[in-house]
């Protein structure tokens, strides 16, 4: 399945606009609840005002709190991103670390933050656990777990070291273009002859799946479907017999 997605996801990367690790690590605590289209409308402003772990740290959060308000939450995340900036300046000399176990020590960080940071600012390779990626892999069957921890450990044994920061995108992307959370579209997916769940929410007929794919890549996947073998019916993974649809 992993090198069927490489096929279908063949130029991944992180979504957010960034360019140095205190850049990416704001971006990511933005991006909670947030869209990352969202996220980058916002953070040309922000980055433009404040360019170093002592500009977060004495940031007015009145002002930053009104630049970022268009992401949610802006009164959390600003309390985040100035605890960030002073726990940088007071304990790593204003600069972002490349560890986890420091990463995750800071203001606004969890596992997920960090491996973001880690796997596309500094190349070390993290598997990032997000709502996309932590469906899909149950979906999947890769793993029953819940606790994003548990995911990211369970998933780890599966997937070679180097591949998990690639692996991560290739996952996320195709969450947010063809396995949806409510309606995936099954008939057009690279992945039906190996999903255990094909066919459970999501329509089966190529017609009715063609319109749900999204993004840049829809013509390439909608091409590469076609070139892969579907499965007519199969029962799915939560054991509900799927019967072809009609048109």
């Amino acid at each position: 399945m992993n090198r069927t997605l490489t096929a279908a996801f063949p130029h991944v990367y992180c979504e957010l606009d960034f360019r140095d690790p205190l850049e990416l690590s704001v971006a990511t605590i933005l991006s909670a609840q947030c869209t990352d289209v969202r996220v980058n409308q916002v953070t040309p402003a922000v980055f433009g005002r404040y360019r170093s772990a002592a500009d977060y740290a004495g940031a007015d959060r009145m002002e930053l709190e009104e630049l970022i308000r268009p992401t949610g939450f802006y009164r959390n995340k600003a309390n985040s991103i100035i605890g960030l900036g002073q726990a940088l300046v007071e304990r790593f000399d204003g600069e972002v670390p490349n560890r986890l176990e420091d990463l995750i020590t800071l203001p606004g960080f969890g596992r997920k933050t960090a491996n973001v940071v880690l796997g596309n600012a500094f190349g070390i390779p993290g598997i990032t656990v997000d709502t996309h990626f932590g469906r899909l892999v149950r979906r999947w069957g890769w793993t029953a777990e819940t606790d994003p921890v548990k995911v990211e450990r369970a998933v780890g044994e599966l997937i070679e070291r180097r591949e998990w920061t690639d692996l991560s995108h290739r996952v996320i992307f195709h969450g947010r273009r063809v396995c949806h959370a409510r309606k995936p579209a099954c008939g057009v997916c690279v992945l039906a002859a190996d999903c255990p769940s094909y066919g459970v929410d999501g329509p089966i007929d190529p017609a009715l799946a063609a319109p749900l794919v999204k993004g840049p890549e829809r013509e390439h996947l909608l091409e590469l479907a076609t070139e892969i073998p579907r499965p007519a019916r199969r029962r799915g993974a939560r054991g509900v017999g799927v019967r072809e649809e009609r048109t």
